[in-house]
């Protein structure tokens, strides 16, 4: 049975699939979802002056507020199960609605690791109880995500898993990556991997460069994740897989990723939103809230993926969610933790590549919104009717100063913290019923 009917009158609707963003209204409806993967209520009617139709429609003036499709972050890492004192789907849900997400994608790499079918019902379940936004779980492409044995990926896709990845550990045999890609295209599985040679890195703190040798820290080179991205996107035209580079960083991974696409490769990629809005330099004096992994690169690297995601070079765009509680990061720089809570920071560091003049609102929305919907094959991440009805009212130009300890999530850590910000979230539906952090 359907729920309540609500229009939202007079907002900038950011459509991204038709590139546009015009003044509108959009009439949607709740109903009860029984399930993960249930949509829910739906988008009934999107027009220009669509009026309160029936006495039992509630109207929500928007007052020239943005209504856009609730954001899909395909790169979030919890604690639950395993290290709940870093963070639970409950309060990851908490983060996710008060950054505009609707959708996460957990990672594998919980203690124990999501590759078993058990697993992925456990956060499917729990995910649908606990969190106020749809809740899908990445599993691991390698028992124990060892990358050694290749993981049940079939029957693991049957149960509900969105993708596969192998978390931060790369698969360095390369006859164990082939065949998870050529596997994974008998039921059109995406595989996501981090590439990033591990020998390269090893040891590597920060990026490897003039900075990092004026701190006296170890670096983790450009080439170490250009190498890899180019021995998987071989693999990827040679099996036909399909492939997402995860959390891209560097302008050297580029060139490979564009052949790849030219040569037909179902070859696609991923950026952390860290890595577009901030640089090497916010290391400073040793600042380990923005030792982050992959690491913060250089200014022209920085410039190049925001010129990639225009381009639609790059597909995604991530909050690399990753959050570390106080122990693990206030720690000398070498010994503390990589990571940072990302998902309430996603959307209003996007927002300021917009206020920058350097991408334009839909294309943003498209790497956040209609991209990862396409690649996980999900209805969501659209304005259209018929659309699950899983969005979000923002205030593009509301200035706020972000707080590290404003963060809904349970690990307080922000390369943002004392950032100045435009855009924040006044209310968010998933399914067509409104829901809150609290």
């Amino acid at each position: 049975m359907n729920g309540q009917r609500t229009l939202i009158s007079g907002a900038w609707l950011v459509d991204p699939a038709g590139d546009a963003i015009a003044r509108g209204d959009v009439l949607f409806e709740s109903a009860p979802r029984t399930g993960a993967l249930d949509p829910g209520g739906a988008i009934l009617d999107i027009g220009p002056r669509l009026g309160a139709m029936a006495p039992d429609i509630h109207v929500i003036e928007a007052d020239g507020q943005h209504l856009a499709p609730g954001l899909i972050d395909m790169r979030v890492t919890i604690g639950e199960p395993g290290a709940e004192h870093k963070e639970t789907l409950k309060s990851a849900g908490r983060a996710a609605v008060a950054g505009g997400v609707t959708t996460m994608v957990v990672t594998p790499q919980t203690d124990p690791v999501i590759d078993d079918v058990s697993l992925v019902d456990f956060v499917l379940r729990r995910g649908f109880v606990r969190s106020p936004v749809r809740v899908l779980p990445c599993a691991a492409a390698t028992k124990g995500l060892a990358g050694k044995a290749m993981s049940e990926l079939g029957l693991l896709q049957e149960a509900g898993a969105a993708l596969f990845s192998n978390g931060d550990a790369p698969i360095v045999d390369s006859r164990v990556m082939r065949r998870i890609l050529s596997y994974a295209t008998a039921f059109g599985a995406l595989i996501a991997h981090r590439p990033q040679d591990p020998f390269l890195a090893a040891a590597g703190v920060m990026h490897e460069g003039d900075f990092a040798a004026r701190l006296g820290l170890a670096g983790i080179p450009a080439a170490a994740e250009a190498i890899m991205a180019e021995r998987d996107l071989t693999l990827a035209r040679l099996t036909r897989g399909r492939l997402l580079l995860d959390m891209v960083s560097a302008e050297a991974t580029l060139a490979p990723l564009a052949r790849a696409k030219a040569d037909g490769a179902q070859a696609f990629a991923s950026v952390n939103i860290h890595n577009l809005t901030l640089n090497e330099l916010e290391i400073g004096a040793y600042r380990t809230f923005a030792k982050l992994s992959p690491p913060l690169r250089s200014e022209d690297d920085r410039q190049a993926l925001i010129e990639a995601v225009g381009a639609g070079l790059i597909d995604v765009i991530v909050s690399g969610h990753d959050p570390r509680p106080a122990e693990e990061k206030r720690l000398p720089f070498d010994e503390a933790a990589f990571g940072a809570a990302g998902l309430e920071t996603l959307l209003p560091a996007a927002l300021s590549l917009h206020h920058d003049g350097r991408l334009p609102l839909p294309i943003l929305f498209r790497a956040m919104t209609l991209r990862p919907a396409e690649l996980l094959g999900l209805p969501q991440g659209r304005l259209a009717k018929g659309a699950p009805a899983d969005l979000i009212l923002f205030d593009a130009g509301a200035p706020f100063r972000f707080q590290a300890d404003m963060l809904q999530s349970k690990s307080k850590n922000s390369p943002f913290d004392g950032r100045l910000f435009q855009g924040r979230v006044k209310t968010v539906w998933v399914g067509g019923a409104q829901v809150s952090p609290a």
